[in-house]
């Protein structure tokens, strides 16, 4: 079953940092947000080096149960395994815009926010979330994150108490008729014939993982041709088959490294949490 530890081989496998040349060729597509997401998807379809469009989209069909749009979270989904929402930055510590979805430590189907393709698409409840962070300036992938979102992201109560009070707000205002919305809300009869309406939504943002991870001191190198970073809790790590661990231990190349730490509790700082750091440069 596809997952982020086959993944992982599949990277140090194929070290590819020009993305754009890369598939520019095989599937005309230049816009590196598009390449990203392709390459993530090859990443954890194993379909990297695959030059036949059909054979690669029969492969695609095995592995994911759902692949989304950039306006309902996520953009992946492994068939029974985790959702993957891909990310692409231009600058090493900038800040990630999550747009009108809140930071997510799991992906559960009664989310408002996702389509119904997606909560149809397979029989689930609840899936982990991997955020697969691109950094790509002048179109080179010099940096990729994969970070598990109870790793990265609060529970969601409580960014939905922060949504929720916004709209609690905003409906006590005198003379103000507000409606809920899949965003954060909205205002109807704003003028005297009620023509007008306003409607409110968030613009989430969340912080480098840079800034998030920095005493974790991991060492990232702007002047090599690419490096991976992958953060997991160690349970995490530890549910997948020994099989699977041992490949990924047992991988060789040079600045290849996997180490335990102890992380902040995304929920509560002072608990900290084990997890499991793997670190690849070339």
């Amino acid at each position: 079953m596809a997952n982020i530890l086959r993944a992982i081989k599949t990277i140090v496998d194929n070290p590819i940092s020009d993305l754009v040349s890369y598939y520019k060729g095989s599937n005309r597509i230049n816009q590196v947000g598009d390449v990203l997401e392709c390459f993530i998807k090859d990443v954890f379809a194993d379909t990297v080096t695959e030059s036949d469009q059909q054979r690669k989209l029969l492969r695609y069909s095995e592995v994911f149960s759902y692949s989304g749009n950039a306006n309902n979270p996520p953009d992946l989904m492994l068939k029974n395994g985790d959702a993957i929402e891909v990310k692409k930055i231009e600058s090493f510590r900038a800040g990630i815009a999550l747009n009108s979805s809140y930071p997510k430590s799991k992906l559960f189907s009664d989310s408002p926010l996702i389509t119904s393709s997606c909560r149809n698409c397979e029989n689930w409840q609840e899936k982990d979330i991997v955020y697969a962070i691109g950094v790509v300036p002048l179109k080179r992938l010099k940096l990729l994150w994969l970070i598990y979102g109870d790793c990265y992201a609060a529970d969601r109560e409580i960014y939905e108490r922060i949504k929720d009070n916004i709209g609690s707000g905003i409906n006590e205002i005198p003379g103000v008729e507000f409606s809920k919305t899949k965003e954060l809300g909205r205002v109807n009869k704003v003028d005297p014939l009620s023509l007008t309406y306003l409607r409110i939504r968030g613009m989430w943002g969340i912080a480098n993982p840079l800034s998030v991870f920095d005493y974790l001191n991991l060492q990232v190198c702007e002047n090599i041709n690419f490096q991976l970073i992958v953060i997991m809790s160690k349970s995490k790590y530890l549910s997948f088959s020994a099989q699977e661990r041992n490949q990924v231990e047992s991988i060789s190349a040079t600045n290849f490294k996997i180490n335990e730490v102890e992380i902040k509790h995304p929920n509560n700082p002072v608990q900290l949490l084990s997890a499991i750091v793997i670190n690849y440069k070339f």
